[in-house]
């Protein structure tokens, strides 16, 4: 296999500058990470990490407008994107290798010098953004969001990501120019390049075109209660056909070394056709089309989220089957040859990975933001050393009832609420 080494510099100014040389490919991933997502932003001012991710986009001293800024990208084999997570902020593009200190100068002119015009048209389609999640009745309908507020109410980590209509509407150039001040600063980021790149070049092109960045240090971001002492529920009547059910477990923060057995956790109940979950719900079952399960890791607390959608009469067998496998997990050991499966397929997704600028580029630039920088080797080595016990003692913390915030949005009767709520209580009695 590949070996893959990152190289690290920091410019005067406090920018970290992260180069991943793999010459085997053709293309080249380019990426500015900030350490500044959701979590950042109070009630008031909820969504505005998002808010000035996309007004990035319209346009830079040297571009009158968006229109201007992708066809310089585009012109480098670029097409700008990015994102805003709980707790960071991402501007990336694949460019052609040719093109690597151009693609790292257009992200320096859209992070240094953005116009901010436009606000109201990006209200409009950002509030459009926003309603996919709201109902007829205006009352918020996507099972992310309605868990996090479970799991973390009243902090920002809890809030969406997008923010509110009321939050939307309020935003003002002078919110904007504020949060890059105080968020927006060198030793709070990272730039990386991943794929057939020069570190030189890399390390040199960074040196050019964020030499002018300054900034003073950026506040430090408030921690969050990880308090729970009894199962959740919440119902949110909506009109559809199915209902959208997630069990959200409050997880481990990202420095725990108990993520190592809940990543295998994750691939034995959800992770292909073999997975537990898959084989009793849809191919034993027939009760639905797909079953996912997410694990989210962060400063100081988690979230491990099994998905799925059902009719509603199907609702309670659902949650049923779900919590008879985490209740499994944690009373009786995974067989060697379901453990041996599980991990050669994470072995496998990890070697695919060095294939990917994009994922080199996050493992090593995101990481590198994070003080979370990780080989593959080390991954795999984290990963071969979880056994039997070592599952079934994570998941018997992880499943715990008092951890448990389930969410359902749809059309579910009052008996159904009923007939869940005695699930979750036998699921109590029978963790103990």
């Amino acid at each position: 296999m590949t070996t893959i080494t990152p190289s690290l510099t920091t410019l005067p100014n406090g920018l970290r500058v992260v180069a991943v040389e793999m010459p085997h490919l053709n293309s080249a991933e380019i990426a500015v990470y900030l350490r500044v997502g959701g979590r950042h932003d109070s009630r008031e001012k909820a969504g505005l990490a998002h808010f000035l991710e996309h007004m990035l986009f319209r346009g830079t001293a040297e571009h009158p407008s968006s229109l201007e800024l992708e066809a310089d990208f585009e012109a480098i084999g670029g097409c700008i994107n990015a994102a805003t997570d709980a707790e960071t902020t991402c501007y990336y593009t694949r460019v052609h290798p040719d093109h690597v200190a151009e693609g790292v100068r257009l992200l320096s002119v859209m992070l240094l010098s953005p116009l901010l015009t436009g606000l109201e048209i990006e209200k409009k389609i950002i509030t459009e953004e926003a309603l996919e999640d709201i109902n007829e009745q205006g009352e918020e309908v996507n099972p992310d969001n309605l868990a996090s507020r479970l799991l973390w109410p009243g902090h920002g980590i809890g809030m969406p990501t997008i923010g509110y209509l009321d939050t939307i509407a309020g935003f003002t150039e002078e919110d904007l120019r504020g949060h890059m001040a105080r968020h927006y600063v060198p030793e709070n980021a990272v730039v990386v390049a991943a794929g057939r790149v020069s570190v030189e070049e890399v390390f040199a092109a960074a040196g050019r075109a964020f030499a002018s960045w300054s900034g003073p240090p950026a506040p430090v971001q408030e921690s969050v209660s990880d308090v729970q002492d009894a199962p959740v529920s919440l119902f949110v009547k909506d009109s559809d056909s199915q209902v959208n059910l997630q069990l959200a477990f409050r997880s481990f923060p990202r420095e725990d070394q108990r993520l190592a057995a809940a990543r295998l956790i994750r691939r034995i109940l959800t992770g292909g056709g073999c997975s537990r979950l898959h084989l009793n719900l849809r191919e034993r079952l027939g009760i639905v089309y797909s079953v996912d399960a997410q694990l989210a890791a962060y400063d100081d607390t988690g979230c491990f989220a099994v998905e799925l959608s059902t009719a509603p009469e199907n609702l309670a067998v659902a949650v049923t089957e779900v919590l008879r496998e985490t209740l499994r997990l944690a009373t009786e050991p995974v067989g060697d040859e379901e453990l041996d499966r599980v991990r050669q397929g994470y072995f496998f997704d990890l070697d695919y990975s060095r294939d990917s600028t994009f994922d080199m580029q996050v493992r090593y630039g995101w990481g590198e933001l994070m003080g979370m920088v990780r080989s593959i080797e080390e991954d795999q080595a984290e990963a071969g050393a979880v056994d039997a016990a070592a599952v079934m003692a994570t998941a018997r913390e992880l499943f715990a009832p008092a951890r448990l915030n389930l969410v359902a949005v749809g059309p579910v009767k009052a008996a159904v609420k009923r007939e869940i709520a005695g699930i979750v209580r036998r699921y109590e009695a029978e963790f103990r």
